[in-house]
């Protein structure tokens, strides 16, 4: 059944602390915002600090903002070793920030394919490395943006070789990716259920929304999925971060579905749909986790307590 929630039914949120990647543009930035005027202190994870701090500046509530390149596994280390030594808490952290095409080079600053590295393998490690800092008492959450599309391809994410580069359009990639996504959320809230942690995992996505990543699509195959539908069906930014704040906030929202908006961009209301393959393959959500942890190098939930020491 569909909810009828919007950000004014969101929660008070003073004394939590979330952590929003991508928080300079976008959904991202529209989030922070939203978090922030409920009184939330919100650390911006941000590429570009200058631009992050333009950005903050108009802006009102307790915003800071820290330089996180999720394509760079060392950045993602020394995110969350500053954050250590501040000595903050973590509340809730919304995976955000994605890309959608090739723009820059096509690997990783560790070599892996650099949409998988930055949608997946850097969410992947920064959760594992922010997961000692949640507090058990705030109602700690972890988001993950995926997208609709991760039912266009059968199959999953090639885990077999993270260094290559598949043939096909950046958008084929993309979908690999937010298939990545859904499957490491929900193998996160399996194995937080399992170790008995007050974490909770879930997944939400925004539909079609007018964001810079759409804009900056790339390949034909991107372009008439971005700009032909998007005139059709994408809604703004604002609309389609609803659904990212009901899971981040709302005290009845639920794991184990993908929350998102209704077709229909005028409908604001939020579907609370069930995951479908190749998001509910449990073999494949395990081999997921144990090739994330071998690409990123840190180790959690698994045979260590603790995320993998700084190397």
């Amino acid at each position: 059944m569909p909810i009828a929630w919007t950000p004014d039914d969101m929660p008070d949120q003073t004394g939590r602390t979330a952590v929003v990647t991508g928080a300079s543009s976008g959904l991202g930035l529209v989030a922070a915002e939203r978090l922030a005027a409920r009184g939330a202190t919100v650390i911006m994870a941000v590429r570009d600090v200058a631009k992050g701090e333009r950005v903050r500046a108009g802006l009102t509530g307790d915003l800071l903002v820290r330089r996180l390149d999720l394509a760079d596994l060392d950045s993602v280390r020394a995110f969350a070793d500053r954050l250590r030594a501040e000595d903050r808490p973590v509340d809730l952290l919304l995976n955000n920030a994605g890309v959608g095409g090739a723009h820059g080079p096509e690997r990783s600053a560790q070599g892996y394919e650099s949409i998988v590295a930055t949608n997946h393998l850097g969410h992947f490690a920064l959760t594992g490395l922010l997961l000692d800092r949640f507090r058990p008492d705030r109602d700690p959450r972890v988001v993950t943006v995926g997208s609709g599309f991760y039912r266009l391809l059968s199959g999953g994410p090639d885990l077999d070789d993270l260094t290559g580069i598949p043939a096909g359009p950046p958008i084929v990639r993309y979908i690999r990716s937010k298939q990545a996504n859904l499957l490491f959320g929900v193998e996160l809230d399996r194995r937080l259920r399992r170790a008995g942690s007050p974490v909770r995992s879930l997944l939400a996505h925004p539909g079609m929304a007018r964001t810079p990543m759409q804009a900056n699509a790339d390949g034909p195959g991107a372009w008439i999925v971005t700009r032909i539908g998007g005139a059709v069906l994408a809604r703004s930014a604002a609309s389609g971060t609803i659904p990212l704040l009901y899971a981040a906030t709302a005290p009845a929202a639920e794991s184990g579905v993908f929350l998102g908006p209704a077709l229909h961009r005028w409908d604001h209301r939020v579907h609370a749909r069930p995951l479908v393959r190749p998001a509910t393959d449990p073999a494949l959500a395990s081999r997921l986790w144990a090739v994330s942890q071998t690409a990123t190098g840190v180790r959690y939930l698994d045979d260590t307590a603790q995320p993998s020491p700084r190397p």
